[in-house]
């Protein structure tokens, strides 16, 4: 039922939006006690969107909103993405509601800004203490979207010369979590001159970002 819910909510925000010559959607970033700088790349989100409606023809807003992981706002987007180096603490009802969220149709893209793997892994324990993080193979529909990444997840910061990893949660074979690590993706989605990664480098994070907003809001349409 709730998935219904949420899932009915962004397809009659999305048209009403179409209707009024809007955006028909927009994602979320996350916003997460413990002391971890959840907002640690401001310009990642806008540019990813930007990127993805001048090359998928998507329509996303460019203009993300913050969510608190225990609101319920959360559930007006089927896409929200987390980030940051350090600490991350989630309450019981805060678990809960990112819980029943994922559940009901939505979408968490964790992205390890280098710091953050030993801190958010007891956390999910909290959302789905009888799961495991699953390691995504290249094979996974997620790297195969518009663009392909036979590879897998590509690699865009050097931090320890370790490979990129991608792992997830799955509910009823469905992705609904993903969480990369020793990637720094969303690091390539920001402001050229934060970072001045190589233009191919953020070309490919870039890529990667669009196959991740593809996978997620074509996977609502079909729902």
């Amino acid at each position: 039922m709730m998935k219904k819910i949420l899932l009915s909510s962004l397809m009659s925000l999305g048209l009403s939006l179409m209707l009024t010559g809007q955006y028909s959607q927009k994602l979320a970033l996350l916003k997460y006690n413990g002391g971890g700088d959840w907002y640690s790349n401001p310009t990642a989100l806008i540019n990813l969107a930007i990127y993805t409606n001048q090359n998928l023809n998507t329509t996303i807003d460019p203009e993300y909103e913050v969510v608190d992981v225990g609101s319920s706002d959360i559930f007006n987007y089927p896409f929200i993405h987390m980030t940051g180096h350090g600490n991350v603490i989630f309450s019981q009802s805060e678990a809960k509601n990112l819980k029943t969220y994922l559940e009901s149709g939505g979408f968490l893209h964790i992205d390890d800004n280098y710091g953050m793997d030993k801190f958010i892994r007891p956390e999910l324990k909290k959302l789905f203490p009888n799961s495991e993080l699953t390691p995504v193979p290249p094979t996974h529909e997620i790297y195969n979207q518009y663009y392909k990444f036979a590879d897998g997840l590509p690699k865009i910061h050097e931090h320890d010369n370790k490979p990129p990893a991608a792992y997830g949660i799955f509910i009823d074979g469905r992705l609904v979590l993903f969480y990369t690590m020793e990637s720094d993706l969303s690091d390539g989605w920001e402001d050229e001159e934060v970072h001045n990664d190589p233009p191919q480098i953020r070309e490919q994070a870039l890529q990667m970002g669009a196959n991740i907003l593809q996978y997620v809001l074509n996977g609502a349409l079909r729902e």
